[in-house]
């Protein structure tokens, strides 16, 4: 299992070095991690890294990445290449680079706002809120369970 730290600073690097003009903010990194801690769980029943989302307003969030940009950086705030702790992070295997990259590939595309939307359609995050309104605050922590059960479910769906 990695470091939440240390697979924000492979996000960072993917987006940023194809494209050092290409948006990173905040918010889409917050996302991109949680497909991957998300399909992970989903996929190969295991936590892709350390850590754990809440169910915020805004979709899941890691706290630890939210408070390692805070205060100098909000949710929309724009994540340099300068923003990495380790520049030089590879993952230890084929088949976590084939993950990662398969995350990257389906999620990156979109923008913070479209990967909350899609966030907010989803079973994992819907339960974590519980009977909280839309604008309503919440530090609730979205299980593994719920993870490992909708998107193995997704999944399995996926690969007949």
């Amino acid at each position: 299992m990695y470091a939440v730290n240390d697979i924000a600073d492979l996000i960072i690097t993917t987006i940023k070095c194809d494209d050092d003009n290409a948006s990173l903010i905040n918010l889409k990194l917050q996302k991109l991690l949680y497909y991957l801690q998300a399909w992970s769980y989903g996929i190969n029943k295991k936590p892709f890294f350390d850590g754990e989302f809440e169910a915020w307003v805004h979709g899941p969030v890691n706290r630890v990445i939210f408070n390692r940009f805070n205060p100098q950086k909000t949710l929309y705030s724009e994540i340099q290449l300068s923003d990495r702790i380790k520049t030089d992070f590879k993952l230890e295997n084929d088949d976590d680079e084939e993950f990662f990259e398969f995350i990257m590939e389906n999620y990156a595309k979109y923008t913070g706002a479209q990967l909350e939307n899609l966030s907010h359609q989803e079973q994992p995050w819907i339960s974590a809120r519980g009977n909280k309104n839309r604008y309503e605050k919440s530090d609730t922590v979205i299980s593994a369970k719920s993870m490992m059960d909708y998107y193995g479910e997704k999944w399995q769906k996926i690969n007949g």
